[in-house]
C-alpha cells in the first residue's frame, strides 16, 4: 500500500514551534511489511486522503501487528484530541512522563499537543485503533471548537468537553460497546473509497463520543479546573523554554509563546518559580552552561556563551560569576580537579 503524505505548516507561537507527528517509523514499518495498516488521513499523517466531508478528522484508522515489531513512535504531539483503543495484545505506552502497559480494551486520551509515545522502544503485537480530531486549539486555556458535524446535544457536548479538559487520568477500561464501535470504524476505513463512507464515519465518531461521555460519567472522574487556566499554559511554556534557551527571548516573546498576556504571564511565572521571567531565564541558561562546561571540556568559553543564549562572552562571565561565585573557567577547573 502506498502512503500518501502531505505537508502541514508547524504551529508557531513566539519562538517555539510545535510539529504534529509525521509517523515516519510507522511508514517505514508498513513499507517493510511488518504489520497491516489502514487509515484515512490528511496533512502529515499517513493513509488514504480524507475528503472535506470529514473536516476535523486528521487521522482515523488502525494497525494490526501479529508478529514481533522493531519500531515504536517516540515522544510526539498531535494537534488534536487523540483517542486510542487497544483491541488485542499488549503495548507499552507513555503520556506526560507516566509509563504503563496497555492491555486489551485499554482506552487512552491525549489532549491537543500533549506529549505521548507508543512503544518502549517497540510497540509489541496487537491491534490498535486511533482517532485524531482537530479542535482548533493550541493552548490549555483556549476553548475547544468541535467540528460542526458533531451532533451531540449542546449540554452533552459541553459536559464531555468539561470532563476531558479538567482531568488528568490517562487510561480507562473500555466496555463492549466502545470495542464494537472501534471495530465498525475499522471496517468503514477498510471499505472507504475516496470518501464514500464519510457519512458512516461521521455517525460512528458521534457514537464513539457519546459512549465516551457515558463511560466518563460512570467512572466519576475527578475534575480540576486548574488544568485549563492560563497558569497551566505558562507552566507548559516554561517546560518548553528549557529546550529553547538559546533563542533571543524577551518577556514579550515569552508571553506570546505561552498564549497569555504580558501581565498574566509575569504573574504566573513569579507564582510558579518565585522569579521574574528574565531571572528564571538566566537561571536556566546558567544551568545549561554548567552542564556544557562539564560535558564538553574542549569547547571554549565564548562558544559556551553563545550556545546557551548569551549575547557576549563578557556578559556570560559576569552573570555566571554572580550566580556561581566564580568564573566559568574556574568552575570547569574545580570540577575536573575534584574527579
Amino acid at each position: 500500500m502506498k502512503l500518501n503524505v502531505q505537508n502541514i505548516t508547524p504551529f508557531k507561537v513566539g519562538e517555539i514551534e510545535y510539529h504534529a507527528d509525521t509517523c515516519l517509523p510507522l511508514i517505514d514499518a508498513v513499507n517493510r511489511n511488518k504489520l497491516k495498516f489502514k487509515a484515512l488521513a490528511r496533512y502529515t499523517y499517513p493513509g488514504d486522503r480524507l475528503t472535506d466531508d470529514t473536516l476535523g478528522i486528521n487521522s482515523i484508522g488502525y494497525w494490526d501487528a501479529n508478529k514481533p515489531q522493531d519500531w515504536g513512535l517516540d515522544w510526539h504531539r498531535n494537534e488534536g484530541i487523540e483517542i486510542h483503543f487497544l483491541e488485542s495484545g499488549t503495548m507499552p505506552y507513555a503520556q506526560q512522563g507516566e509509563e504503563m502497559e496497555l492491555v486489551p480494551n485499554s482506552l487512552t486520551i491525549t489532549r491537543p499537543w500533549e506529549m505521548h509515545k507508543v512503544g518502549s522502544p517497540s510497540i509489541g503485537m496487537g491491534k490498535f485503533y486511533w482517532l485524531i480530531l482537530d479542535l482548533n486549539v493550541r493552548r490549555p486555556h483556549q476553548n475547544w471548537k468541535w467540528p460542526d458535524w458533531i451532533f451531540l446535544a449542546p449540554k452533552d457536548l459541553e459536559k464531555l468537553t468539561n470532563i476531558l479538559r479538567h482531568n488528568e487520568k490517562i487510561c480507562w477500561k473500555a466496555d463492549k460497546r466502545i470495542r464494537e464501535c472501534f471495530q465498525k470504524i475499522g471496517k468503514a476505513v477498510d471499505s472507504d473509497n475516496e470518501g464514500d463512507k464519510a457519512s458512516k464515519i461521521r455517525i460512528l465518531v458521534n457514537n464513539l463520543l457519546l459512549l465516551l461521555l457515558e463511560l466518563l460519567i460512570v467512572d466519576e472522574v475527578s475534575l480540576n479546573e486548574n488544568l485549563t487556566n492560563s497558569s497551566r499554559s505558562v507552566k507548559l511554556f516554561l517546560k518548553e523554554l528549557e529546550l529553547n534557551l538559546p533563542e533571543n527571548w524577551t518577556v514579550e516573546k515569552m508571553a506570546r509563546s505561552s498564549g497569555v498576556g504580558l501581565t498574566r504571564f509575569t504573574h504566573h511565572c513569579k507564582q510558579l518559580t518565585n522569579l521574574t521571567p528574565m531571572k528564571y531565564l538566566m537561571l536556566k541558561r546558567i544551568e545549561m552552561a554548567k552542564k556544557v562546561l562539564i560535558e564538553q571540556p574542549d569547547i571554549n568559553i565564548s562558544d559556551v556563551a553563545y550556545l546557551c543564549g548569551f549575547s557576549t562572552s563578557q556578559y556570560f562571565a559576569t552573570m555566571f560569576k554572580k550566580q556561581e561565585k566564580c568564573t566559568p573557567i574556574i568552575f570547569r577547573k574545580r570540577v575536573f580537579e575534584s574527579v
